[in-house]
């Protein structure tokens, strides 16, 4: 492997944080998400620290890697766009799957693959395609998981070490996520950061979370606790990363706030041991030889399989069929409630309108988890703040009238021409329920 670029200590950027990005002391570089942005039209924030000379990562959240399907060319192709954009070193994904094809089904969140022979085969095949597609090299990062699969083969360790060996794609390491799947998993994060060969690490995020009856949520939305410090201090132990990010996705705080968490990351990189050179680690025994990507020779039967489990678990994850057999059902209960919790909370970011219209927040809900538990989403979130809204007006909802019109406008003003025939009547006749 080339070494990778350095990048220094970073922060995730978001709208919400731009102007206090802008003004941290000592920031080295930033990571947007990539569906966020286009290309053409980057936020003035983002051109001004590119201006300062800023590197700007784009982090990937929606190709599904781990899935069944192969990798959707036109993702792959505006990830690379976005790459090529921001001039950045490399780009970034998640090792997990988000969808299903066959039923339709998004999860809307990041959902851990099975540590199997067959889904590891079906992963490299995947990330070959990216690898091949994608303009910059690729690093995949380890997710946080509230349960695990029923049957698998591997260790984390033993899975990413494999990944690596197998396609040469890099990884990024995020700390926080290992210490959740400690606590959610039983999983030792020194296994895993004593596997990884250690020119595969492209560079780490580090962010906060809560546990709540035994339970760790990522949330990306508290302070990072001592526990994820100190499996960065392990980390830094074995190797200096080439960067370190810290990760912020809402409930933003004071600006001083940030620049504390930040100062925390760099003392406890300053602090590090990392040897200067290190052994290689032990080479994996040879595997079966994988086909090459595209080929779909060695796969296709191991796709089939993998998809109808990954459908199972996403359709008891959103749409309340039953769990399947040996997972956990009270973790993929709480993982459900945090599902529909999530996409609510991303469809009033969407449609902030929503929660006004509705009362207020609370208000909206309980709407809109009454409306999730039996709509699952197939279409990205703003189809679902619409279709949630269909649900609504259908129903009668809002019960006070003049909140039902405000509803019945803003569904029109959005959902633009419909086909004739049966919608066009509905919606006639859902315009005389709100008059």
């Amino acid at each position: 492997m080339k070494p990778v670029a350095h990048l220094g200590v970073g922060i995730g950027w978001r709208p919400e944080i731009a102007e206090a990005v802008e003004r941290l002391p000592g920031l080295d570089w930033v990571e947007v998400v990539a569906e966020n942005i286009c290309p053409g039209h980057l936020p003035d924030s983002l051109t001004r620290l590119l201006e300062r000379g800023v590197r700007v990562v784009p982090h990937g959240v929606s190709l599904g890697l781990g899935g069944a399907d192969r990798p959707d060319a036109g993702k792959l192709a505006a990830l690379g766009e976005r790459a090529v954009a921001l001039g950045a070193p490399l780009v970034t994904e998640h090792i997990a799957y988000v969808r299903t094809s066959s039923p339709a089904l998004e999860a809307g969140h990041l959902l851990p693959v099975p540590r199997t022979r067959e889904a590891l085969d079906v992963l490299c095949e995947n990330v070959r395609i990216a690898q091949d597609a994608l303009p910059v090299p690729l690093a995949l990062e380890n997710i946080a998981a509230l349960f695990a699969w029923p049957g698998d083969e591997l260790t984390e360790a033993r899975f990413l070490t494999e990944l690596v060996e197998r396609t040469g794609v890099r990884l990024l390491i995020d700390v926080a996520n290992l210490h959740t799947n400690r606590v959610n998993r039983g999983e030792d994060p020194t296994a895993v950061l004593d596997a990884i060969p250690p020119e595969a690490l492209a560079y780490v995020h580090v962010a906060g979370g809560v546990e709540r009856d035994g339970v760790w949520h990522d949330t990306h939305a508290h302070p990072v606790p001592r526990a994820v410090l100190d499996v960065l201090a392990r980390l830094r132990e074995r190797v200096e990363p080439a960067g370190v990010l810290l990760e912020r996705d809402d409930d933003f705080p004071p600006e001083a706030e940030l620049a504390g968490e930040l100062r925390a990351i760099r003392t406890v990189l300053a602090a590090g041991t990392a040897p200067a050179h290190r052994a290689p680690s032990p080479a994996t025994p040879a595997l079966a030889p994988v086909p090459e990507s595209g080929t779909g020779a060695g796969t296709d039967a191991a796709r089939t399989r993998l998809g109808l489990r990954q459908a199972a678990l996403l359709s008891a994850l959103v749409a309340g069929t039953p769990v399947p057999e040996g997972f956990d059902r009270q973790r993929v209960r709480v993982q459900s409630r945090a599902l529909a919790a999530k996409r609510g909370s991303v469809v009033a970011k969407l449609a902030p309108e929503l929660p006004a219209i509705l009362g207020g927040a609370d208000a909206y809900r309980t709407a809109f988890l009454g409306y999730a538990r039996g709509r699952p989403m197939a279409a990205g979130y703003r189809r679902d703040a619409l279709d949630f809204a269909e649900h609504l007006l259908i129903r009668g909802l809002p019960a006070d009238p003049a909140a039902r019109r405000r509803l019945t406008a803003w569904w029109r003003e959005r959902a633009g021409a419909r086909p004739s025939g049966r919608i066009a009547r509905w919606a006639r006749t859902l315009m005389g329920r709100a008059a």
